[in-house]
């Protein structure tokens, strides 16, 4: 009892949705190269997740709306595990080498579909949505260019050792520690502490605990059920190899993001997609910085670093200095940092004088270029609001804004944003929300689907006067059967002015206007 204690007082909860203030060894965390340790005969990683179960899951009414939940969209599952394919294999690894239950490579679908762009409403990002001060405290760090939070090598051993954490905490109840995950260790330890004064038993499903994370733990539960045998679930769960996707090549000077794609031959999304940590149109002016990238092209790209060690991997400007340039503007104009600009030319102080030069990276195309870069994924999404209709979604008895954020495949961040409410508020049923549906940009919508972004949409339809299925499924490009199955209407009810339709829509094919 006195080391769980102990252990629970270097354990803190701070906010979001993990919250820890670890012991001072682990702010000394660094990723290590890719581990190729693990191994198995099983060919197919989800069929090898199945078979290794070590989490018991019971006959439960949560679990089971989840299931239904799942059920219901036949699509769910095989678009998640196109996002995680180059993944995969890097989580499972890391969760048998640190023996921890292989359910947990689950646990990225319920934080964040494994889309490691992922931005929540609490600052929390990456397939683990770590926020800034646990990421913090398990030494991701985060600099001008990049940001080891969203980095899936980085924060994969960061998660798996903050969950080793929470287990040793909780005595090994693993679904005490994935609740600890999501609503943070103080909180469920304040629960447990209440039951006991109360005499009731002390297990998940007894504690009073936040509603997200009264469903967090259902839900990761759920998919171990699914994942055991997708067919019964009306799952199709497409194959991910048991071998690397990608391996580490440790740069030793900073890269320009356009280059590795020419010594590749990927495309800049794809580049982004492995790479979620880059920021900005280069690698790290730390170095050494390692990259991830697809086993097919690693030996290419060897070889070019090999053979063109003298070529510039960044291009260089001279630039003269004018009246009242700072380095903060020049650095903000040039979208590099002060301290590039001052390691480069050699200056030490914040000095600089009129008509004199200073050497800039330059990047070497122009920044619409770098597509998933920081700002120009910002960009992407204040851009949405412009060129997208306007649904009013009403509140009903269950909702919640992580459960309409699901069914509409938009963030809670959104959602808030949008209707201007507080994330933490109870919604009141009838409460009218404003959710927003891309319309006009199906040139941008259909390539950002290649970084994993879903363009299936669930909108509530309005009856109007006049309107029959035939109309209403032509206008959205689906079938008048599929309406009926996603409304549980049969051949004879009659629609009313006023009637509400569920409507699963792809925003890239379908017309909106």
């Amino acid at each position: 009892m006195f080391k769980r204690s102990l252990l629970f007082i270097i354990v803190i909860v701070l906010s979001g949705c993990q919250s820890l203030v670890g012991s001072s060894k682990l702010a000394f965390f660094e990723p290590d190269t890719l581990d190729k340790s693990f191994s198995s005969e099983e060919v197919d990683l989800w069929r090898l997740i199945a078979d290794r179960q070590e989490i018991t899951v019971v006959e439960n009414s949560r679990i089971q709306s989840h299931i239904d939940w799942i059920s219901q969209r036949p699509e769910y599952l095989a678009s998640i595990s196109k996002r995680a394919e180059p993944f995969l294999y890097l989580v499972v690894s890391e969760i048998e080498k640190e023996k921890i239950p292989i359910e947990i490579a689950l646990l990225p679908i319920v934080e964040s579909d494994y889309y490691p762009f992922s931005y929540s409403h609490g600052t929390a990002t990456g397939i683990w949505q770590f926020i800034p001060s646990t990421g913090k405290m398990y030494g991701l760090k985060e600099t001008w260019w990049y940001e080891d939070r969203r980095d899936v090598m980085a924060s994969t051993k960061a998660a798996v050792q903050y969950l080793k954490d929470l287990n040793q905490m909780f005595e090994g109840d693993w679904l005490l520690s994935i609740a600890a995950y999501n609503a943070g260790p103080g909180r469920v330890q304040r629960a447990i502490d209440k039951n006991i004064s109360l005499g009731k038993k002390t297990d998940y499903w007894s504690l009073d605990l936040p509603k997200e994370t009264e469903k967090y733990v259902p839900k990761l539960l759920a998919l171990v059920k699914v994942i055991g045998d997708p067919g019964r679930y009306n799952q199709k769960l497409s194959r991910i190899e048991n071998k690397p996707y990608l391996d580490s090549i440790e740069l030793d000077s900073q890269f320009d993001l356009a280059l590795i794609a020419q010594w590749t031959n990927l495309s800049i999304d794809e580049i982004y997609s492995f790479n979620p940590g880059l920021k900005r149109w280069a690698t790290p002016e730390t170095i050494p910085y390692k990259i991830l990238l697809p086993i097919d092209v690693v030996d290419d790209f060897r070889e070019s670093l090999s053979t063109q060690t003298n070529r510039p991997k960044i291009s260089w400007t001279r630039y003269k200095v004018k009246e009242g340039d700072s380095l903060g503007v020049i650095a903000q104009n040039f979208n590099t940092t002060i301290h590039q600009i001052q390691s480069v030319n050699e200056i030490t102080g914040s000095l600089i004088r009129a008509n004199s030069y200073l050497i800039l990276p330059l990047a070497s195309e122009n920044e619409d270029y770098y597509s998933l870069s920081e700002a120009q994924r910002e960009k992407s999404r204040l851009n949405t609001s412009k060129n997208s209709e306007k649904f009013i979604y009403k509140v009903v008895s269950g909702d919640s804004l992580w459960k309409i954020s699901q069914d509409f495949s938009v963030t809670i961040n959104d959602l808030v944003r949008w209707n201007k409410i507080v994330p933490t508020a109870p919604l009141s049923i009838g409460k009218e929300l404003v959710i927003l549906i891309d319309d006009k940009e199906k040139t941008e919508l259909a390539k950002i689907t290649n970084t994993g972004i879903d363009i299936n949409r669930n909108i509530v339809y309005t009856v109007k006067s006049g309107d029959n299925l035939s109309l209403i499924a032509q206008r959205y490009k689906v079938k008048v059967s599929q309406i009926r199955d996603w409304n549980n209407l049969n051949e004879k009810d009659i629609l009313q002015p006023g009637d509400k339709l569920t409507i699963t829509i792809n925003v890239v094919n379908s017309n909106l206007s």
